[in-house]
């Protein structure tokens, strides 16, 4: 409980100087730790030039831990299914843990081969070419975490390897097919996740809330939902989170996964069997049965996502560590990882998110629609899933954009439900216009308490007497359509989808140009006069 509150205190978003200061200073305080390190403990030749790209890649880390974590812990703390203190002890574990322990000991130097390294006339001009890419993607990822703007920090380190490759070597280092790919990721991304999302709350709302008896509905379905969610989490750690350990393929994973989803199934079933009974018969007591599935949720997204991204913040300092480290001065493909620069990546995760990832998390998890348990299961579930069938089909998604738009399809398919709900609540008035107000009262109380396919029949019934007064309008069409507009605007913030959009599609080129800029200052800088 301690360590929760001191989580608590770290995170919250004070905007005072004082609270700005506070952070600031416990940054500065990991950068000097990163300097000490490289300088005394490091077994390897040091040179001012590493210490640079040590600090910058600490710096990379923790815009990664600001910006990236919070897809993962987001939709859980906007649940309440954590707290912020909470979510900063399980992301901060896990995301060291998937780094340390999955991330694995060898990367590609260029990520995802977005450049041809040979192409790059020396390895001196390749260390400037890394360095600017790794300060550029940090200080975009900064910017967007400032104004609240979850990116996709994969896609800005390859932006910003892209802009820094073009810069040293010229256009013709680029492979521009691979760019045209994680371009169309923009559209990909987000409309699979959100159709995910969508899908599993529509079954959810269906199977579940919109039956008479919730409870009892949800002590039935919930143990498949959870087992369900133990297979797609098993078989995404199988084939990501831990496939720099073990390789069992997707066939493999997915059996596994299937395993472990039925010896799942049959543990949880007696006690969420036991929850149901003894749970109020509504939705908010309904929703506190996905509390523990959240969390661990939570805790395997983060471990997948340390042992993954991690190479975003270290993949470029691993490869000036591995150009430096040879006496001919080669660039070569793949890069060995020193347990320091894991080490540098997987605490810069957690401090960023520490310090600064509130903001996100916030935007995420609160700000874009609202989010309960059952909504957020939903997001993870469609992060989940999106992943795996975008792995198996080679196309380079990002989790960012996955996640996000698993919580734009939660809150537009409750907007149109609403919608939808409220022109079925309009016919009934408009049919009960001629009658007395206490039956129009009765039928709607009614109405309200049945099932999802009871209030289909209701309504069939009720056209089927066709007693209703033609001309008798009690909402006219002009009022229905302005109602309509408030639920839009009230579940999904139109401004939030718009700025995050606009970030989503000017962080290549942004990173990338940033990234141009500062290998010519750096050139500029290290040539002799």
């Amino acid at each position: 409980m301690a360590l929760e509150a001191v989580g608590n205190q770290l995170t919250q978003a004070d905007p005072s100087p004082t609270g700005r200061l506070l952070r600031f200073s416990l940054a500065l305080l990991f950068i000097v730790g990163v300097i000490i390190y490289t300088l005394y403990f490091v077994d390897a030749p040091v040179s001012m030039t590493l210490v640079v790209a040590a600090v910058v890649g600490g710096y990379m880390a923790m815009g990664i831990g600001a910006n990236d974590v919070a897809n993962n812990v987001g939709p859980s703390v906007g649940a309440k299914a954590l707290t912020l203190g909470g979510a900063l002890i399980i992301a901060a574990i896990f995301e060291a843990a998937g780094a340390l322990i999955a991330g694995g000991n060898v990367v590609e130097t260029i990520r995802k081969g977005i450049i041809d390294p040979t192409l790059i006339p020396d390895a001196a001009t390749f260390v400037w070419a890394m360095l600017a890419a790794l300060l550029a993607a940090a200080l975009w990822l900064n910017l967007a975490t400032s104004i609240g703007a979850p990116v996709s920090t994969t896609h800005s380190i390859v932006g910003a390897v892209l802009g820094g490759g073009v810069a040293a070597a010229g256009f013709g280092i680029a492979d521009w097919g691979l760019v045209s790919k994680i371009a169309a990721s923009w559209i990909i991304s987000p409309v699979m996740g959100g159709v995910i999302a969508a899908a599993f709350l529509y079954i959810i709302k269906h199977s579940i809330t919109y039956q008479t008896d919730m409870a009892s509905a949800a002590g039935r379905r919930l143990p498949l939902l959870v087992a369900i969610m133990a297979w797609a989490f098993a078989t995404y750690l199988l084939v990501k989170g831990l496939g720099k350990i073990v390789s069992v393929g997707m066939i493999g994973a997915l059996i596994y996964g299937l395993i472990i989803a039925v010896v799942v199934f049959f543990l949880v079933r007696p006690v969420i069997g036991r929850q149901s009974r003894s749970i109020d018969n509504n939705k908010l007591s309904v929703n506190t049965l996905f509390n523990v599935p959240l969390i661990f949720a939570s805790a395997l997204l983060c471990f997948a996502h340390g042992s993954n991204d991690v190479a975003n913040a270290v993949g470029p300092l691993a490869a000036i560590v591995d150009v430096m480290s040879q006496s001919d001065g080669s660039i070569g493909g793949q890069a060995a990882i020193p347990l320091w620069v894991m080490l540098i990546g997987a605490l810069g995760l957690s401090v960023g998110l520490a310090l600064f990832g509130a903001r996100v998390i916030k935007t995420v998890g609160t700000e874009i629609t609202d989010l309960d348990q059952t909504r957020a299961y939903c997001i993870a579930m469609a992060a989940t899933i999106t992943v795996i069938i975008a792995s198996q089909l080679g196309l380079p998604i990002s989790s960012t954009h996955t996640a996000v738009g698993a919580v734009f399809g939660v809150g537009f398919l409750r907007e149109y439900l609403k919608t939808s709900y409220a022109r079925k609540i309009d016919e009934i008035k408009e049919h009960h216009a001629n009658e007395e107000q206490h039956v129009l009262d009765e039928f709607l109380r009614e109405f309200e308490q049945a099932s999802a396919s009871d209030k289909k029949q209701m309504l069939k019934d009720m056209k089927r007497r066709g007693k209703q007064d033609k001309n008798a309008v009690v909402i006219s069409k002009s009022e229905r359509k302005s109602l309509r507009k408030v639920n839009r605007e009230e579940l999904v913030k139109r401004s939030l989808v718009f700025r995050i959009a606009a970030a989503w599609i000017i962080t290549v080129p942004a990173s990338g140009l940033m990234a141009a800029m500062l290998f010519f200052m750096i050139r500029g800088m290290m040539l002799p006069a």
